[in-house]
């Protein structure tokens, strides 16, 4: 409660502080866009103060830019459930301009801007089951926090695409298939829900060899369908990959040995697999790959918010 509370009272912070610009979304035109994307088109290039974009309820079917003039953006919706922003895109599938469709170029969302913020907002790519690589929200900015937020698909939901990019994800539920959570960024999951639709892995971290934290589970659930009972708590898509859950709940449909290696490649020798006091059905450490590790309460210690985010405070964003 007093995670959600610091992130909470960070918001009302930085919307009663007079160095905002704020407008309002509604596709019944009762506000100042009735597009998101019109919204983000508004911000000026550079932005230097923060610029607060309330969603009105709606599903809201926009494949959405941020480019990376546009900091300081927030927004903020409605209802979590009912403020659904979403496309449809996937590999394979031609686009307009009659270019074929990769994992890369899938986002229904890509967040190209530093220092952005959301909460209360449903992300969705709705290709379906069977579509392959669909991207809900690519999140590529420095800074980034996402609170109270749904992303929903099926496989590669949430691609955090930068080495360089922090990340902060508070009381957010992620649901999907294959690699659904992948990429090289430094990320932070805080009391999340992690739900898994197939007996696939939940993440693919490509994390460089040169940063010390990729992915990082805190205090999260992870559940899934009934019918499943061997979902890997991840795979490297690089070498290097780095991805520790600590304090979680680990559901019956983890596979017992709990992670998977990359299509039986040599990744596994240098994977920074870890786990620290998790609890669950599929929690047991000593059935674990042996490549993986359990942290001492010793290591554990090094896994806090501000040694790993350094002079990025995520409550003041």
């Amino acid at each position: 409660m007093k995670r959600l509370l610091l992130i909470s009272l960070s918001f009302i912070a930085l919307h009663a502080t007079a160095q905002t610009i704020k407008k309002t979304v509604a596709q019944d035109g009762s506000g100042d866009y009735t597009t998101v994307q019109a919204a983000f088109d508004a911000v000026p290039a550079n932005n230097a103060k923060r610029t607060i974009i309330f969603i009105k309820k709606g599903i809201y079917k926009e494949k959405l830019f941020l480019d990376s003039t546009k900091k300081n953006v927030s927004i903020t919706g409605e209802d979590k459930s009912t403020t659904i922003l979403t496309y449809d895109d996937h590999t394979g599938k031609i686009s307009a301009t009659g270019e074929v469709i990769n994992t890369r170029s899938s986002w229904s969302f890509l967040i190209k801007a530093d220092n952005f913020t959301a909460s209360n907002i449903t992300f969705q790519n709705d290709a379906g089951f069977t579509a392959g690589q669909a991207v809900a929200v690519e999140s590529d900015g420095d800074k980034a926090v996402f609170t109270n937020c749904r992303f929903i698909g099926f496989q590669d939901v949430l691609f955090t695409n930068s080495e360089k990019s922090r990340q902060y994800y508070n009381n957010c539920y992620i649901e999907g298939t294959t690699d659904f959570i992948f990429g090289s960024a430094t990320v932070w999951f805080e009391g999340c829900t992690i739900y898994s639709k197939k007996n696939s892995h939940v993440t693919a971290a490509s994390t460089p060899p040169e940063k010390k934290f990729g992915y990082i589970f805190n205090h999260c659930t992870l559940k899934g369908d009934t019918s499943l009972h061997s979902v890997s708590l991840g795979r490297p898509w690089r070498p290097y990959a780095a991805v520790v859950y600590m304090h979680c709940y680990i559901g019956e449909h983890i596979k017992p040995e709990g992670w998977s290696n990359w299509n039986n490649t040599d990744n596994y020798k240098t994977v920074r697999y870890a786990e620290y006091k998790n609890y669950g059905p599929s929690s047991d450490p000593l059935k674990r790959v042996e490549w993986s590790k359990q942290l001492t309460e010793e290591e554990s210690k090094e896994y806090t918010i501000k040694n790993i985010f350094g002079d990025w405070d995520v409550t003041k964003q």
